[in-house]
């Protein structure tokens, strides 16, 4: 197999990096243009128009990167367990992990592809989300008047409602994670002195993973 020339991989490069400055500069500054970002990247405009023709094209790149973050979280969260309560536990903060970093890109995303355009390319998730939902249900973990796929609506509406309060001020970001886990679990019918307490068992031991404890 041929290498790639160098000239593909220094644009490769290039792409990679203008992504990874935009996502800071548009959480600094969700106005921020093109030049900025450019400026930032250390690169001309022209670089940058290069790879993404316009702010919109710019955005959905983002938005892609962050579902591609967003779907490796929710199998990352839940692997390994079978309890679905404590699968829904581990995806969803493993997601929210995720989920703030680009929460205020998100609300921009929406401007640009719809909201519906982004419940779209999270597909994979909802439906892994809804087998969960179900399994929970059939054995009793999860009690809902709702049908499965209505109630995975509702568990997502549940998420951006979050990081939309997250962004105007409304929830400390360092509190939503399990925040959200626990009204995710609660909406779904589980008692919430156990919801918050599986949630509190769970968020302790990712810590401690990430921390090298155990």
């Amino acid at each position: 197999m041929n290498p790639r020339p160098a000239s593909s991989a220094r644009a490769d490069a290039n792409r990679r990096r203008i992504l990874d400055v935009a996502v800071t500069e548009l959480l600094r500054d969700p106005d921020a243009s093109m030049d900025q970002i450019a400026r930032a990247a250390g690169v001309v405009r022209r670089t940058v128009y290069g790879h993404f023709p316009s702010r919109d094209a710019l955005i959905e790149a983002i938005v892609e990167r962050a579902v591609e973050a967003v779907e490796s979280a929710h199998t990352a969260g839940r692997e390994g367990i079978d309890d679905p309560a404590e699968a829904v536990a581990g995806s969803l903060l493993a997601v929210w992990d995720v989920a703030d970093r680009y929460r205020l890109l998100l609300s921009l995303g929406e401007r640009s592809v719809t909201m519906g355009g982004i419940r779209e390319r999270l597909g994979r998730v909802h439906e892994e989300g809804l087998e969960m939902f179900q399994r929970g249900l059939d054995d009793g973990t999860f009690v809902s008047p709702l049908p499965t796929r209505a109630l995975g609506y509702v568990l997502e509406g549940i998420l951006f409602a979050v990081m939309e309060a997250v962004n105007d001020g409304v929830v400390p970001a360092e509190k939503a994670g399990r925040s959200t886990a626990i009204t995710f679990l609660t909406a779904a019918g589980l008692p919430a002195s156990k919801a918050t307490e599986l949630v509190t068992r769970v968020a302790d031991r990712r810590a401690a993973t990430t921390d090298g404890k155990v």
